[in-house]
């Protein structure tokens, strides 16, 4: 079997780790709070646009959805999914790679199929 280390933390140490979980809370429910606000402005939006409200035409609303989308992606991956903890340098590059590898296999295959 494998032996077990018990570590025990001075106090200053505790009162440490107390303080950064408490900034990393407060930081999720920040997050929280701004995707909640971007889903009820998108929604406001589509709304808007199905309502035909002046000035909130298809130009207007689907690229601004399509960027709170790509935003909110971001955001989750960064905060929700502790990527922006240290230690996760290389699963960030393995995860932007693939993302920028993927954007233009993605935008061939449809520029192959539309034109």
């Amino acid at each position: 079997m494998s032996e077990v280390t018990v570590y025990e933390k001075s106090p200053a140490e505790m009162v440490l780790g107390k303080k950064r979980a408490k900034e990393s809370m407060r930081a999720q429910v920040m997050m929280f709070s701004l995707m909640i606000f971007m889903t009820l402005i998108s929604f406001t939006m589509v709304l808007a646009y199905q309502a035909q409200v002046s000035g909130f035409s298809s130009y207007f609303v689907l690229p601004t959805l399509l960027l709170f989308a790509a935003v909110q992606v971001g955001l989750q991956l960064y905060y929700f999914m502790h990527m922006n903890e240290k230690g996760h340098g290389i699963p960030q590059m393995f995860m932007f790679t693939g993302a920028l590898l993927a954007f233009p296999v993605v935008l061939t295959f449809v520029t192959i199929i539309w034109w």
